[in-house]
């Protein structure tokens, strides 16, 4: 029993040793932000593998979950003649929840798992004590721009599924369920009007919507990169890492998505 217990207490030390050093990465990776010298170079790299290569799984991933919700939405609201409606559904939905959290989970398996298995294998191979050697901090030169790129590029990459889904459902609406493609934007912009304008000028959910990415955008670079800097054991560490950074990733974002959204709801509320 005794052994049960030491067991237990020293895997709950662990944890909570892991989870200060994660918030301590990223305090020290924001920190760094503002300091010199500015690594501006490795972010705009970062920003292209992140947002560039990340396109077109978002284009497949926005295109058919628009589609998809068009079709089953359309099949439910037929039952009370509401077909007209599919845009506002499919507006409401894309850019509330579907168009970020779906957005920042593709990027959380893709971008999120290369920037663990980039550092890991620096970490395994030494380069990173080489940085340190020389005087740079491997923080500031490796984890800030990372950190930065994910969360300039996400908010966009979310814009383009939330687009690139309502395009879908537009399609769907168009050629199966027949409804014309003026009424089903004019639905799509309504339920976003009625939700409310921040600063007179955008629409509440839109801002939620862009909110949302971006501190997604900080979990997944953020979470990429402990992972990567404390990968141990060689090859087979860097794919311990790397399967622990997506699955951490979504976990938090999911998890993250229903504290914003209650957040939200407060900054944000509701026009009734």
């Amino acid at each position: 029993m005794n052994g049960f217990i030491t067991s237990v207490d020293e895997r709950m030390r662990g944890v909570a040793l892991g989870v200060q050093e994660y918030f301590t990465l990223g305090a020290r990776a924001s920190r760094f932000v503002a300091a010199r010298p500015f690594y501006w170079r490795d972010m705009l790299y970062q920003m292209d593998r992140i947002g560039a290569g990340s396109v077109p799984i978002l284009f497949l991933t926005g295109l058919f979950t628009g589609m998809v919700l068009a079709l089953q939405s359309s099949v439910e609201l037929a039952k009370f003649g509401a077909n007209i409606y599919i845009g506002n559904l499919v507006g409401a939905s894309m850019v509330k929840e579907l168009g970020p959290v779906l957005s920042a989970l593709m990027v959380a398996g893709r971008a999120g798992s290369g920037i663990a298995a980039e550092l890991g294998a620096m970490r395994v191979t030494e380069q990173i004590d080489a940085l340190e050697s020389f005087g740079t901090d491997p923080i500031k030169k490796l984890v800030t721009p990372r950190l930065l790129a994910g969360m300039i590029m996400l908010p966009l990459l979310t814009i383009m599924t939330d687009v690139v889904g309502i395009a879908g459902g537009l399609f769907i609406a168009v050629a199966k369920v027949e409804i014309p493609a003026d009424i089903y934007l004019r639905g799509v912009w309504t339920t976003l009007a009625l939700s409310g304008f921040v600063f007179g000028i955008f629409p509440r959910d839109f801002v939620g919507g862009l909110l949302k990415p971006l501190v997604f955008g900080a979990i997944i670079a953020g979470t990429g990169s402990y992972y990567g800097m404390n990968a141990q054991g060689g090859t087979e560490g860097v794919g311990r890492a790397t399967t622990r950074a997506v699955v951490t990733s979504s976990i938090l974002i999911l998890a993250t998505d229903y504290f914003l959204t209650q957040l939200l709801l407060v900054i944000l509320p509701p026009v009734l």
